[in-house]
């Protein structure tokens, strides 16, 4: 009777003993989880989107660059003083982006390929069509991811751009609707230093993305 009670009180603290390493591997290999792969594989995807953003920016301050020069060559000066600033909006987004890729250890690429340049109406249509894309699909889901993982670097340059995008869809289209009226002479435009908010309103006293004030604005005609 006494070797029984041994041996179930030796049988009872090695399953004790069990269960409490079992607990504790299983609570390392949670936390591992729960910390080194979640971050290593989402960070991965929005520095991936990062760098697409920024190729896109790049791209469209050289697109526009070019636009304006074909519209000053037809005549279509106002709207040549619209594609300088977008332009100059765009060279902002891409400085934006290319600061926080910086801080995520990656190196900003971009690979540059023009368009065909056609009529000012033809680059105005172009124009709007890839400003709508960038501000109801690109920045949402990119916004999306960035929100998802808790980037929020990612989450500022993104809504930044999407803010600035949406304003320069709206100008082009009024700009082609008004295509007539687009010759001769100049407009100011003027765009926040901050996320290239572009606007002609030369009584905005603030940028209404990002408050930046009068002051930091820069002009273009």
């Amino acid at each position: 009777m006494k070797v029984k009670r041994q041996s179930f009180v030796l049988i009872t603290a090695a399953f004790a003993a069990a269960m409490m390493l079992s607990s504790c591997t299983t609570s390392e290999k949670a936390a591992t989880s729960a910390t080194v792969p979640a971050a290593s594989t989402t960070g991965a995807k929005t520095l991936e989107n990062l760098q697409t953003a920024f190729d896109g920016e790049s791209n469209a301050n050289a697109k526009y660059s070019e636009f304006a020069k074909k519209a000053d060559a037809e005549g279509y000066t106002k709207v040549a003083s619209l594609f300088r600033a977008a332009a100059r909006a765009e060279e902002i987004h891409l400085k934006n982006h290319a600061e926080v890729i910086k801080k995520m250890g990656g190196t900003p690429k971009a690979d540059i390929k023009l368009p065909e340049i056609k009529t000012t109406a033809e680059n105005l249509k172009a124009a709007i069509e890839g400003e709508t894309y960038e501000r109801d699909k690109m920045y949402v889901d990119f916004l999306a991811e960035a929100r998802n993982v808790g980037n929020k670097d990612a989450v500022r340059t993104f809504n930044l751009a999407k803010a600035a995008e949406a304003e320069h869809a709206k100008l082009y289209g009024e700009a082609l609707a008004n295509l007539g009226s687009m010759k001769g002479g100049t407009t100011t435009y003027y765009v926040c230093s901050t996320c290239g908010y572009t606007t002609p309103d030369a009584k905005l006293e603030k940028c209404p993305v990002d408050f930046t004030t009068r002051d930091k604005f820069e002009e273009f005609k």
